[in-house]
């Protein structure tokens, strides 16, 4: 059974916490095989060719896994020792049959893994490279607690992991090497036929939740919950086809088809549908000549939803409220405002969607302040309110 936890992305995580997180994820990066059912995910040194000799932290032995470079004490050997077969070639090392790497370099052992990482992204292309980025809404609702694929924990860490360290899930740092000038060397590697189990273990666990997602009836269909769900749900499928892609790369697809695959817009099309089919009620009090109500309006109509009607379920109800300021040695009027809204479900008159500004605007006379005001206010809702309110539903917490 898959479980699904949605929520707000907002609580921030501390540096120690954050590094927490990383070891966790390396360490169950390791140990997928006791959640997959195979061999670790990770490249164990017992599974990798024997290095050079000289290679590693020590001068003694490989780096194994993704490593934490806080955690080294101590740097690699600057000793007389030969330069491992991998910086010059990795292919001599970790065979393109059984690995996909790469090498990178920089001036301490961060800078050079890093730089490893990113260049072993690089052998995939430049269309998954670009892909890549767009998988990243998915990936911070994975790191945020959005989306919890809690029938596989590894899998999670291993997407957690790959966002902390900016790099393809599954690569890891096989071995670091520096040089007698204190330049570091690194070497990423990928083991295709394990990264091919965490791939599509990910991709099938994706499915089911976007089969969970959109799993309703009619009328559950046609709400801003609804809406919530199918949103969601396109941005698993965008992931989901950047991730089959990457299979393709690694020459074993597993059973996955990207081409019958069903892309993110598919669900976006359907939510767009539901936002047109969800009129929204809009009151303002406070308002002047309908300018505020007409700011709104007009930020939901270019968010993609209908506003209006007198019997909607949901309302958007706002109040204008300005108050003189009180500026000792200013000859100009100032006047300070808020403006407070709330998008409200009216089967329980529950808040869905909280949302306020505030400032102060002066003139030569009141009404020109108070005009200031209006200006203010329409502009900060046409810029932000549309936005916001489509962000957030992309994370409302399904009912």
């Amino acid at each position: 059974m898959i479980f699904l936890l949605f929520g707000c992305a907002g609580s921030a995580k501390t540096r120690d916490q954050g590094q927490v997180s990383m070891d966790a994820a390396y360490d169950a990066l390791s140990g997928l095989d006791r959640t997959l059912g195979g061999e670790p995910m990770g490249v164990p040194s017992s599974a990798l060719p024997p290095p050079a000799q000289g290679t590693g932290a020590s001068g003694t032995a490989p780096v194994s896994g993704v490593q934490n470079t806080q955690q080294q004490a101590q740097p690699p050997s600057m000793n007389s020792q030969n330069k491992p077969a991998w910086v010059d070639s990795p292919d001599t090392v970790y065979s393109r049959q059984r690995y996909v790497s790469a090498v990178g370099y920089g001036t301490d052992r961060r800078q050079a893994e890093r730089s490893a990482l990113a260049n072993l992204t690089g052998v995939f292309g430049q269309s998954i490279q670009a892909e890549l980025k767009t998988v990243s809404t998915y990936q911070e609702a994975v790191t945020s607690g959005t989306i919890q694929i809690t029938e596989n924990a590894s899998v999670q860490d291993a997407i957690t992991t790959s966002v902390e360290l900016d790099s393809l899930m599954g690569a890891e740092i096989a071995d670091v090497w520096a040089d007698s000038r204190n330049m570091y060397y690194a070497v990423a590697v990928m083991e295709r036929a394990r990264s091919a189990i965490l791939y599509t273990d990910l991709i099938r666990s994706n499915e089911r939740i976007i089969e969970s997602l959109t799993s309703m009836t009619d009328a559950q269909k046609n709400t801003l919950n609804g809406y919530s769900r199918y949103v969601l749900a396109a941005t698993i499928a965008d992931a989901n086809r950047v991730y089959a892609n990457v299979l393709t790369v690694l020459g074993n697809t597993s059973g996955i088809n990207p081409a019958t695959m069903r892309r993110g817009d598919d669900y976006r099309i359907v939510a767009s549908e539901i936002a047109r089919n969800i009129p929204i009620a809009v009151n303002v009090d406070g308002d002047r000549s309908g300018r505020i109500r007409n700011a709104f309006s007009r930020s939901l109509s270019a968010a993609g939803f209908r506003s209006g009607g007198n019997d909607s379920r949901y309302a958007l109800n706002a109040a204008l409220i300005m108050n003189d300021a009180d500026l000792p040695g200013q000859q100009n009027v100032f006047v300070r405002f808020i403006v407070d809204v709330n998008l409200v479900d009216t089967t329980d008159n529950s808040v869905i969607f909280p949302f306020s500004f505030n400032g102060r605007e002066g003139h030569i006379n009141r009404a020109e302040a108070e005009e200031r005001v209006l200006r203010v206010a329409e502009n900060r809702i046409a810029d932000e309110y549309g936005k916001e309110l489509r962000d957030y539903l992309s994370i409302l917490l399904p009912k």
